[in-house]
């Protein structure tokens, strides 16, 4: 793997293969920019963030710019499916639910305030009280429930068959099992050393996850480390109904289902996809989970969803249990590397990123190649973490950047 000023510099560089990188890779290349990928591990090694079976895309959020943001996302996964010709998106839709029983405070529950603001918005999600609850959905309890239907869940194993599909057509390179030894960026090019041979390119994208603070050791001059940790949920149970109820749990009768007060989500059953209802069990970094009396994935299904009491039950071993890197802010870290025009690096997702990669692979591959992006991210600047000023990056005019 060679590629310098004398056979022919590339445009892009991104190191992580994850979902975040793939995208990175996909905007550039339909922009026309010869890109290489360098992956350390495997593409779609269960133990990383970025697989598994299902993500769920929602746009119910309690800070109003990560709204926008996810609404922006669902267009550009529903162009990402047109232009790759893949279903990628299961629209099953995704409803917050609430009960008095397990937190009398209803007025404050994160449905109703995360409804309110999607309201401001111009966004209107369905409310349901407990009567039309019992009646479209027999299996809960609960007494108000908020239903967004433009969300649902990703089918993560179509989108990495896409995106890999769609880079080898574009004649993008995905080299696996690649160590990163040393980065050098002089300004006009960027060259990246690795075991395998070195790559130049004039712009560098780093989509490491958990590793990123590895790499950013290797690029010279580099002062940033992000202040990433690791979480995973608590818990995360399958739950296979008997066969008389199945269909009653299938993603064309069932929404994506979040108690996020208590640390709750639930994926319905994806023909072809995952034969079992999945419930995890977590702490959400956005939301202040207090004392409501659930503790346990148990204790959730008895109290709010009593149809899947007899399901048979075991817990999730498999690609569905991975780590997922927070920062200690709580907010994305997208931006340009400080010190380096054409160094760009995204991590810290929380888990609840996977929504939002056609975004931020666009924003990343804008950054790296044009030093400015379309959109607003001055929230997500890498350099909070550091104790350099640096110039804001540029927000670019126009719909495509190219």
């Amino acid at each position: 793997m060679t590629a310098s000023a004398h056979d022919g510099v590339l445009d892009l560089v991104v190191i992580g293969g994850g979902v975040m990188g793939l995208f990175t890779a996909y905007h550039a290349s339909r922009a026309g920019a010869r890109v290489a990928v360098l992956e350390a591990g495997r593409i779609g090694d269960p133990r990383t963030a970025s697989y598994g079976r299902t993500r769920s895309y929602r746009r119910d959020y309690l800070d109003p710019r990560y709204v926008r943001l996810a609404d922006e996302a669902i267009r550009l996964w529903n162009e990402f499916e047109r232009d790759c010709g893949t279903r990628a998106l299961v629209r099953c839709g995704c409803m917050n639910i609430a009960a008095d029983a397990v937190t009398p405070e209803l007025a404050s529950t994160y449905g109703r305030r995360s409804t309110a603001v999607m309201r401001r918005l111009g966004l209107d999600p369905e409310v349901l009280d407990r009567r039309q609850i019992s009646t479209r959905f027999g299996y809960l309890s609960a007494d108000e429930a908020y239903l967004d239907d433009e969300a649902g869940l990703v089918d993560v194993a179509a989108v990495t068959e896409a995106l890999l599909r769609v880079l080898a057509q574009r004649k993008v390179a995905v080299h696996e099992g690649v160590e990163v030894a040393a980065i050098v960026d002089d300004g006009d090019a960027v060259r990246v050393t690795t075991d395998v041979g070195d790559v130049t390119a004039r712009g560098l994208v780093i989509a490491a996850g958990h590793g990123t603070n590895d790499v950013l050791s290797r690029l010279a001059g580099c002062e940033l480390r992000i202040p990433l940790t690791r979480d995973r949920p608590s818990e995360a149970k399958y739950y296979v109904p008997r066969p008389a109820e199945r269909s009653t749990f299938t993603a064309d009768r069932m929404p994506v289902t979040a108690y996020l007060d208590t640390g709750i989500y639930v994926h319905p059953i994806v023909d072809g996809v995952t034969e079992a209802v999945k419930i995890g069990y977590y702490n959400p970094p956005d939301v202040p989970r207090g004392t409501t009396g659930i503790e346990s994935i148990a204790a959730f299904v008895d109290q709010c969803m009593p149809g899947l009491r007899t399901a048979q039950v075991s817990d999730v071993r498999d690609v569905d249990q991975c780590d997922y890197d927070l920062v200690g802010d709580d907010e994305f870290v997208l931006g340009l590397v400080p010190g380096h025009r054409a160094v760009a690096v995204g991590v810290g997702w929380r888990g609840t990123g996977y929504k939002f990669a056609p975004w931020a692979g666009r924003v990343l591959h804008q950054l790296a190649r044009q030093q400015g992006t379309v959109y607003d991210v001055a929230q997500f600047d890498p350099a909070r973490f550091t104790d350099r000023v640096t110039d804001p990056v540029d927000v670019l005019q126009g719909d495509e950047v190219h």
